[in-house]
């Protein structure tokens, strides 16, 4: 299979997370207008960005991860693209809370089938030795799927309405199913797993499932990263309507400024954090988790001084630093749940970990800030939601650091054994 091939999949992939998280996400941008049409609490707001996706996404996601572990991966994909696309159009035709709140659910439901299959699909294409770097540019599309949604929701949001916007932005990954169905091969399934990762296969979804409980590296990385999401989700979810009360920008330069600002500081991060990785677990697999550990400390330190700032440039240039921190453990954490389980598991794994993701870091994350936001609204009027976040994200940062910690000490000190299998691989391939 050709080199570029293999790339082409990848950016493929990548503009399908980006499709995904700006369907996910572009409710942010729209929260406050949709809550003045509807004289809709912080609390409401929340289950709209959070609860109202995350339920089904979670529920369908493990049928969906398991049918994705021995059918067509990329027919999987392609459908779910189109499904998720249609709803997100759909959720401009509510008309109130109730039928906003499911056609979220219907977003949800599409999206379930978009992550598990696209991370199996990539530990077919790139080697142990490469999948931190692979990860790292596939996850630069969740940072486009951010900044652009926030970009192109804002200005349509302020030039057509929320309604429109909601139309629009659901055409494209319409015509992104289309051409991801005729043009992507499926990969022959675990075609770079042997000894260690290929004896981890299962036939069943019991087994499967009896697997991914004993394996702690599995269960303390997927714990870890659940708290790390929440802290990414509360970014993502309330940012902008701290800007619109605590600023005198309008919406359009929220999008713009803020959408920029995501772009800026997240590229780097993932790229940096995808190449450091791979270098750092030549000497030490632990480094895998040692990584976002120290990352996700720096990078509540900085949101500190951002939702403490008082001018919006000062509020822009450290969520900049904040975000670009916050990324670097992404291809880190996911690489390593996906070294940890065999190549029978790795949909349904996956699926898991994004199950415990979508419960813990959307469902709740969001939904938390805005019962906690409601409660201070008395005492600090527009400041509410500014301690509201920073308390929430303080303490999902927290246990998200003390957990990387708890899954380093389940890894084998030395050289990652990924990096063993990959020689091998590579061994058998030049005998051949």
């Amino acid at each position: 299979m050709s080199q570029y091939y293999r790339y082409y999949v990848l950016i493929i992939l990548t503009v399908v997370s980006m499709v995904n998280i700006m369907d996910r996400l572009i409710m942010s941008i729209l929260l406050e207008d949709i809550k003045a049409e509807f004289a809709m609490t912080d609390t409401q707001l929340g289950l709209l960005a959070g609860l109202a996706f995350a339920l089904f996404y979670a529920l369908m996601s493990i049928p969906i991860a398991r049918w994705a572990d021995v059918s067509n991966r990329k027919n999987i994909l392609a459908g779910a693209l189109i499904i998720w696309s249609g709803m997100t159009a759909l959720c401009g035709a509510a008309t109130g809370f109730v039928s906003l709140f499911l056609a979220r659910l219907g977003v949800g439901i599409g999206e379930a089938g978009g992550s598990p299959p696209s991370y199996s699909i990539m530990a077919d294409y790139f080697k142990p030795s490469e999948r931190a770097r692979a990860m790292g540019i596939y996850f630069t599309g969740a940072v486009l799927g951010t900044g652009g949604g926030l970009i192109v929701g804002g200005l349509l949001g302020e030039w057509l309405g929320w309604r429109m916007t909601f139309f629009v932005l659901g055409v494209p990954g319409v015509l992104l199913g289309v051409l991801l169905y005729f043009t992507v091969k499926e990969p022959p399934r675990g075609r770079y797993d042997t000894g260690n990762q290929a004896s981890k296969e299962a036939t069943d979804l019991q087994r499967t499932l009896k697997s991914l409980a004993r394996n702690k590296v599995y269960v303390r990385v997927s714990i870890s990263f659940a708290m790390l999401t929440m802290v990414g989700y509360a970014m993502a979810m309330w940012l902008a309507p701290i800007m619109l009360r605590n600023f005198d920008v309008s919406l359009g330069k929220v999008g713009l400024y803020l959408g920029i600002t995501y772009i800026c500081g997240g590229i780097p991060g993932p790229l940096i954090g995808g190449y450091l990785t791979d270098y750092m677990v030549k000497l030490d697999s632990r480094w895998r988790a040692w990584i976002p550990a120290i990352a996700v400390v720096c990078s509540v330190s900085t949101f500190w001084f951002c939702l403490s700032a008082e001018s919006l440039w000062e509020f822009l240039g450290f969520f900049a630093l904040t975000y670009a921190i916050f990324m670097i453990p992404q291809g880190a954490s996911m690489s390593l749940l996906q070294s940890s389980v065999g190549s029978g598991e790795r949909a349904l794994g996956t699926s898991f970990a994004l199950l415990v993701n979508s419960m813990v870091g959307l469902a709740l994350g969001p939904l938390l800030i805005g019962i906690l936001s409601d409660a201070l609204a008395p005492t600090y009027g527009a400041k509410s939601l500014n301690y509201a976040l920073m308390t929430v994200c303080g303490i999902a940062a927290l246990i998200a650091t003390l957990c990387y910690l708890w899954t380093s000490k389940a890894m084998l000190a030395g050289p990652d054994l990924d990096e063993i299998t990959d020689n091998a691989v590579e061994q058998s391939t030049s005998a051949a």
